[in-house]
C-alpha cells in the first residue's frame, strides 16, 4: 500500500530539528494523494519566535509555483490588512492547514481552479500543523476562514458565528487562544469588497489588542 493511502503525514514528521528540519521533511511528504498533482509542498514561513501564527486553508496557484504561503493576491491583501490593524506582517508566522495545492481544471492546460480540501485531507496534514505550533508556540492563532477553523477546531466550526472573538481551546494538546476571521480570498470575491475588507481589518484589530495586552504584561 502506498504511504498516501494511509492519509497521515505522521511518518514524515521529524522528532527534532525545529522549523528547518520540518520544512525539509515536508518537501518529501506523501501523507495523502494531494502531493501527486501539486508542484511542491508549501510549508509555513516566518520566525520560530513569532508571537502570532496565521493559519489559512491551503496554497493557491501562485503559492504552489513559488513554494511560499500567501504570496498571491490574497496574501498581498492580508499583509495590507495586518498592517492597517497594527500587526507587523514580518513578525507573523504564516502557514496553511493543508500544505499541497488541491485544484481542478475545466480543460487540459487551462487555469488551475482551487478546490477545497476535505476533512480526510485536513486530518492527514494535521501532524505538520501540530509540529509548527509546538515549535513556534505562538501567543495567538489567527484562523483564516472555514477550512482552517475546521482543521483546528473540528467540523462543526462556522466562521460567521465566532469571527472577531477570542476563543480559548486546547489544540493538539496545548492551550491556545484563537481569533477567527474570514480568509482574505473571500474578500477578493465579495460583491462589497471594501466592506468585506474593513470587516477583516476589524477582526485583526481584535487580534492586535490581545497581542498588545500581552506585551504590556511583559
Amino acid at each position: 500500500m502506498a504511504p498516501e493511502d494511509d492519509y497521515t503525514a505522521e511518518p514524515f514528521v521529524p522528532a527534532r530539528g525545529g522549523l528547518p528540519a520540518l520544512r525539509r521533511a515536508a518537501a518529501d511528504c506523501r501523507g495523502c494523494p494531494l502531493h501527486r498533482d501539486a508542484t511542491r509542498t508549501v510549508f509555513g514561513a516566518g520566525s520560530a519566535q513569532a508571537r502570532v501564527m496565521l493559519v489559512g486553508e491551503q496554497p493557491g496557484d501562485q503559492e504552489d509555483q513559488q513554494g511560499k504561503p500567501f504570496v498571491g493576491p490574497a496574501g498581498k491583501l492580508l499583509d495590507r490588512a495586518l498592517a492597517e490593524a497594527g500587526i507587523d506582517p514580518g513578525e507573523a508566522y504564516v502557514t496553511n492547514a493543508v500544505k499541497h495545492f488541491k485544484f481542478t481544471r475545466a480543460e487540459p492546460r487551462k487555469r488551475r481552479i482551487h478546490k477545497a480540501p476535505n476533512l480526510r485531507e485536513m486530518s492527514a496534514c494535521s501532524p505538520w500543523l501540530a509540529a509548527e505550533l509546538a515549535v513556534v508556540e505562538p501567543e495567538l492563532i489567527v484562523v483564516l476562514g472555514a477550512t482552517a477553523g475546521k482543521a483546528l477546531l473540528g467540523s462543526s466550526f462556522r466562521v460567521g458565528e465566532v469571527r472577531g472573538t477570542v476563543l480559548e481551546e486546547e489544540i493538539h494538546g496545548r492551550p491556545e487562544r484563537l481569533v477567527p476571521t474570514v480568509h482574505p480570498s473571500s474578500v477578493l470575491r465579495a460583491d462589497d469588497r471594501e466592506g468585506a475588507y474593513q470587516g477583516l481589518v476589524q477582526d485583526l484589530r481584535t487580534a492586535a489588542r490581545v497581542l498588545s495586552k500581552d506585551r504590556s504584561k511583559d
